[in-house]
């Protein structure tokens, strides 16, 4: 095959798992299927890019001293690497592909001798190393953030908790007039177009998410940054392309240079994405190179060449240096405990963190979640959102409940179904246990907290008036919430029977639903922590006393 019909293979290669990609996450999510029985749960492998991460597979072996299902399927693109180099950044990540599409894009700063300058290896791109080195070591000692730079991880958490609700924002905002329109046939095209769509690309419910603004923001900076330094993510920051990148060194297909065909014309650093040096006169940097191909195919002399077993003198290891070396070491070692001592546990912990059903405890829960974003993506009633402080430094981006803005779904496990780590063990509506009648329940149901009550807001104990919204919401059986009729004297001294509502915390599960439905608009009488936790055996309030 000629070289120069490479970069057109890639090209393909890159569009088809880029589009595998979005359309895998924008089917993160419930979704209306037309013949699909009442059970909840997803008809696509929504973890596909997550079970092939290396990054992801070596960060969860390091920190739950074991391999979660399915991050066995990372072989298929580390054991490749191993003889083609970092052919996945350059052919199939799709976060390199927006990286190369944008770094591509005209831009003042990358003309002439200022994109060539651009384009030569840099000593910035150590970076990378440095990061992942200190990643792992800090997996070594229990904390998976450096899942903050798995790029799977910042694609789904920056294009599903921000940019797809903004696009599905936009695409309702240019339909709603359509549907309303007074023209008939207007609005059956608008209605057909909206319902057509909703099978397709658009969500069933507008989400919304905390910090979705500042995600989006930090996104659109890194591809922007490619403007200026073609690649700049992928040079510089991406953990996952040093894994790849030290695994390249002992590949067998390398780029060989025939110095007497070459004219020194540069072409090839025009439109080079790893920083790599392809030119002549110099060594090769094998550990860069992303196996785009433009090299050869720019190459107007054919003096460039991918072989297999060549054995031309190149830098087949990363230049890291003894002290970045170091460095990283350190860092991933201190992060930890400086993380952890200074973070509010146990008893200290933010009350109002409350994590998904069936989450670990939350050191191991700390250990493999990867901050990916996908539990909060599939939650059908955007009940899950990123935080910021609550959990502190270690834990920002990790998912929490908010039950102000959206309450866990008795019958739905969607969150543990998704995660690629086992941060949320996978579990059924049966092991949940809140939904009575379906299969053979588990004795007792999982906990996420336990519900209390302001009664000096809750308008029948201070105000006297009638509201039984939250008896209504609780969607366990026996409820949980309960009234007792109560006489009590109003503003204008008459006596009246008011229901007084009140919480049972043996039957509580902290869905959320009662602080979801209090109609006080800006703090609700009833709110729920994270006190009676299942995952936690030192968060309860409630002893268990043998008769």
């Amino acid at each position: 095959m000629s070289h120069s019909r490479l970069p057109l293979l890639r090209r393909i290669s890159q569009i088809f798992f880029l589009l595998l990609f979005l359309g895998l996450l924008i089917f993160t999510s419930l979704r209306p299927t037309p013949g699909a029985t009442g059970d909840i749960h997803l008809r696509a492998p929504v973890r596909l890019f997550f079970e092939i991460d290396p990054l992801v597979a070596l960060t969860n072996a390091l920190a739950g001293h074991a391999l979660y299902r399915g991050l066995i399927w990372s072989l298929l693109i580390l054991l490749p690497t191993l003889f083609l180099g970092r052919f996945f950044c350059g052919w199939i990540c799709p976060m390199g592909t927006l990286q190369h599409w944008v770094g591509n894009m005209p831009s003042e700063s990358k003309r002439g001798k200022q994109r060539i300058d651009s384009n030569r290896y840099k000593r910035w791109q150590t970076g990378k190393y440095v990061l992942l080195i200190g990643g792992l070591v800090a997996a070594f000692f229990g904390s998976a953030a450096i899942g903050w730079f798995d790029p799977f991880s910042l694609l789904v958490r920056s294009v599903g908790l921000s940019l797809l609700p903004a696009f599905n924002f936009a695409v309702r905002a240019v339909l709603y007039p359509l549907e309303h329109s007074h023209i008939s046939f207007i609005k059956a095209a608008g209605e057909s177009l909206h319902a057509g769509l909703q099978y397709t690309v658009l969500d069933f419910r507008q989400q919304h998410f905390a910090q979705g603004v500042i995600l989006g923001v930090l996104f659109i900076g890194i591809l922007l940054a490619s403007l200026r330094v073609t690649r700049f993510w992928c040079r510089g920051l991406c953990p996952l392309g040093a894994l790849l990148g030290a695994a390249s060194r002992w590949s067998i297909l390398g780029l060989h240079k025939d110095p007497s065909a070459c004219d020194k014309c540069n072409r090839c650093l025009l439109n080079c994405q790893g920083g790599d040096d392809p030119i002549g006169g110099v060594p090769w940097r094998k550990a860069e190179c992303l196996m785009c191909m433009n090299c050869v195919g720019s190459c107007p002399h054919g003096s460039l060449e991918f072989r297999f077993f060549r054995k031309e003198p190149e830098v087949a290891t990363p230049d890291i240096g003894r002290r970045k070396a170091v460095t990283g070491l350190l860092a991933g070692a201190a992060m930890v405990p400086l993380f952890r001592a200074n973070t509010g546990m146990g008893k200290s912990r933010n009350e109002k963190l409350l994590r998904p059903p069936g989450s670990l405890d939350e050191n191991d829960f700390l250990s493999r979640c990867i901050r990916c974003g996908e539990c909060m993506k599939v939650c059908p009633n955007t009940a899950l959102h990123p935080t910021l402080e609550q959990a502190g430094l270690e834990g920002l981006w990790t998912p929490t409940l908010v039950p102000r803005i959206g309450y866990c779904e008795p019958s739905c496990v969607l969150c543990s179904e998704v995660c690629p780590t086992g941060a949320i063990w996978q579990i059924t509506p049966q092991e949940k246990g809140w939904v009575v009648g379906v299969g053979k329940q588990q004795s007792q149901p999982i906990r996420l907290g336990t519900a209390f009550y302001d009664r000096s807001r809750c308008l029948p104990w201070a105000m006297a008036t009638d509201c039984i919204v939250c008896e209504e919401w609780c969607p366990v059986s026996p409820k949980a919430i309960y009234v007792e009729e109560a006489q009590v004297i109003d503003s204008a001294g008459n006596t009246k029977t008011l229901k007084q509502p009140r919480v049972d915390p043996s039957r509580c599960v902290g869905c959320g639903a009662c602080e979801y439905a209090c109609p006080l608009q800006e703090h609700p009488a009833v709110y729920v922590t994270s006190i009676g936790e299942s995952r936690s055996p030192g968060s309860q309030i409630l002893l268990n006393r043998k008769s």
